[in-house]
């Protein structure tokens, strides 16, 4: 594939561009919050509707729901304009927000989460894309670091937002919190955002659709249930994966016939780098869903904070993130050079989780924070330039596919980390729960659990080493293609007749 690129300095992108992207990114920040904000409220949305035995629907009906909508938000926004799209799901996510806000039922909340994550699909992938037409990839490093701060303040701002509101609003205000924030950003897009638009006649890809999303529900439902819900070995679970190999190959079959394929084949054969790509980015799902999740659960259990401390404790990974990713995309927008990034990012990574995993009930917040800050330089110069990198890597009429594919992939990533995880701690806690509930808490049960959870932390970021390793031979395999420069408007597959804005 030849692929349009410059090496020259960059063209200077119109100031404006930064003002509309701070739209965007907020509609983008719902998202990131809303799990964090809900998960910290989940014990009194329990103590309120009950029904404890299915809670973890809760968060399995939104991420399923995510992962699926993801891609088809995508190409449909490289169809029919990505700023109607994406205008569409900030409403899905408003609405769906309202509803859950108003659950009587456990049932009813896991129904109006599905439908939320059905809008954070599309705020995912139509964010990206959305930044793909505005900027070009030499231009896009200058905004790196407004979108690693966003990751900051989702990731650590969740848990804190979420134990305020549910202590003095209440529950249903973790979902209403979404409605003010959603309504700025749905103004401030309709108004501030500006993009070309075609009008499109294209068949749908429905088998396409339909085999992607049993593909990727069996996926997330088989990781999900697997050590938690069901035995690894169990039918359900082997059932769901052999599900998921099914319709792949039924999917990818379909795709390479489709005349427009919801995730088109060429986006992952013209050029290699989009594939290291998105392995980059599964690794880096990996990691930051493992770290978010299971570094509260150590510093609570182990080292003894509070839930909002255990937030708070969080900082010595997210800030490097967000100071790095500004200096790294800086460099790739003066230089053009990025492949050192994803090198040295990994290497990091693969360091600091490995460091991580010596950690045991003797060990220090400091140290763990010590630990943090360099899996947090790891993320910084590893997750935005990989985005970078796949979006490189495409043509601008694949722009939406390709940026859900990113989204999707990392989506993905986290959630089978998570899944090998929970199983790698259950195994390590199964005894040490059980003796702690049939002596109650005394001091020889409350030690021993401690230490069993230490264990399994230390096999779980042995394990999240392993594959930064992975991540690192990747990262070596990416070929340094010249960043491209102002983006030309190419229209989607088709007949397209081109108008003159996608209002």
């Amino acid at each position: 594939m030849s692929v349009p690129a410059s090496a020259a300095a960059p063209a200077a992108t119109d100031p404006r561009v930064r003002w509309t992207l701070l739209g965007v990114m907020l509609a983008m920040l719902l998202a990131m919050l809303d799990n964090n904000v809900v998960g910290t409220a989940m014990p009194t949305i329990v103590g309120d509707l009950g029904g404890l035995a299915h809670i973890s629907w809760v968060v399995t009906a939104y991420t399923l729901t995510t992962a699926v909508s993801t891609p088809i938000w995508g190409k449909f926004g490289d169809l029919y304009g990505r700023k109607r799209l994406f205008l569409a799901s900030i409403v899905v996510f408003l609405v769906a927000s309202a509803l859950a806000g108003t659950a009587q039922s456990m049932g009813q909340l896991i129904g109006f989460r599905a439908l939320q994550g059905v809008g954070a699909g599309g705020l995912g992938a139509g964010a990206f894309a959305v930044i793909a037409s505005l900027v070009p990839p030499r231009e896009r490093g200058r905004y790196q670091g407004m979108t690693a701060t966003l990751m900051a303040v989702g990731t650590v701002g969740g848990p804190l937002l979420g134990g305020v509101i549910t202590g003095h609003l209440g529950w249903r205000w973790a979902f209403y919190v979404n409605i003010p924030l959603g309504l700025v950003a749905l103004v401030w897009v309709q108004l501030m955002l500006h993009l070309p638009a075609t009008r499109v006649r294209a068949r749908i890809d429905w088998a396409g659709i339909a085999l992607m999303t049993a593909a990727i529900g069996s996926l997330v439902l088989g990781a999900t249930w697997a050590g938690a819900t069901y035995a690894w070995g169990s039918w359900q679970v082997l059932s769901a994966f052999a599900v998921f190999l099914v319709t792949t190959a039924g999917f990818v079959t379909v795709q390479r016939r489709s005349p427009e394929p919801v995730l088109p084949p060429r986006v992952f054969t013209e050029q290699r780098n989009f594939p290291l790509a998105i392995g980059l980015l599964l690794v880096a799902g990996v990691v930051m869903f493992g770290c978010s999740l299971y570094m509260p659960l150590f510093q609570q259990t182990v080292q003894g904070a509070s839930a909002t401390n255990s937030g708070l404790l969080l900082l010595p990974l997210m800030i490097p993130v967000a100071l790095v990713a500004t200096v790294a995309g800086k460099v790739m927008s003066a230089t053009g050079r990025y492949k050192v990034f994803p090198v040295v990012g990994t290497a990091c990574l693969t360091a600091g989780t490995a460091l991580l995993a010596t950690m045991d009930t003797s060990t220090p917040r400091a140290l763990t924070s010590a630990y943090l800050v360099l899996v947090g330089i790891g993320f910084g110069f590893t997750l935005q330039m990989s985005t970078t990198i796949a979006q490189n890597s495409v043509e601008m009429r694949d722009m939406g596919a390709a940026s859900a594919a990113t989204n999707l992939f990392r989506t993905l990533g986290g959630s089978l980390g998570v899944a090998v995880f929970g199983s790698l701690l259950a195994a390590a806690t199964g005894h040490a729960s059980a003796g702690r509930a049939s002596t109650g808490e005394g001091t020889a049960a409350a030690t021993a659990y401690r230490h069993a959870v230490a264990t399994g932390t230390s096999h779980i970021f042995l394990t999240m080493s392993a594959v930064c390793v992975v991540g690192f031979l990747i990262a070596l395999a990416v070929k340094e293609v010249p960043l491209h420069g102002k983006p030309a408007t190419v229209p989607a597959r088709g007949t397209a007749t081109p108008v003159a804005a996608d209002n």
